[in-house]
């Protein structure tokens, strides 16, 4: 199998991008699930606690302060967070290549002439998975189409990910034990990927 070198065999000086876009491809993934009310938004406290005057105790106009119990919550989260985290499209390319690098340093790429399952049933993508000799690795990343039937074949393989060329992210790559190429779609990645932009 020959990989192009601008690709597969860049060099990877420092991990500091591939930190960076690992990072964000966690971001992206990240849901926002907590909220919390602000004192407008809990219920209750409409009712003054007490007179203003002539208690000796401090003045409060609601007992829904957040500094009482049962108030709201200051600088709490909201639920519309953005975690997000900018990489450049160059940059992800970089990172993308160096990932591909170090994959292929470590004798983690396997290239298959076709992955088409014909008909969806999950023994035979192991078959075909067993025939690329990478079947007992704990976690797959198969770059193939992403046909119906091959989506299907896979579904209920929990140690296989199917992506298309072009959603290839360093997250995937540096996290499998074999990453499967189909030989069309390593050359789409590798005209995808090469050269500076």
């Amino acid at each position: 199998m020959a990989l192009n070198k601008s690709v597969f065999d860049v060099k990877v000086e420092n991990h500091e991008l591939l930190k960076l876009a690992y990072d964000a491809v966690l971001a992206a993934n990240r849901q926002v699930g907590a909220k919390t009310l602000r004192r407008g938004e809990v219920r209750g406290g409409g009712k003054k606690p007490w007179r203003q005057k002539g208690t000796g105790r401090a003045r409060f106009g609601s007992s829904r302060n957040p500094i009482w119990r049962g108030g709201g919550i200051v600088f709490g989260p909201l639920g519309i967070e953005n975690y997000t985290k900018k990489v450049s499209k160059t940059a992800k390319k970089v990172a993308l290549r160096q990932a591909l690098t170090l994959a292929n340093k470590a004798k983690k790429i396997v290239e298959v002439e076709d992955f088409a399952i014909k008909s969806a049933k999950t023994k035979d993508a192991v078959k075909a998975l067993e025939d690329a000799k990478v079947a007992n690795f704990r976690r797959i990343l198969l770059v193939a189409e992403k046909t119906e039937n091959n989506l299907r074949a896979v579904a209920n393989l929990s140690n296989v990910k199917i992506v298309s060329a072009k959603y290839l992210n360093v997250k995937d790559i540096l996290d499998a034990d074999k990453i499967v190429f189909a030989k069309k779609q390593l050359a789409e990645t590798t005209e995808w990927l090469k050269g500076d932009k």
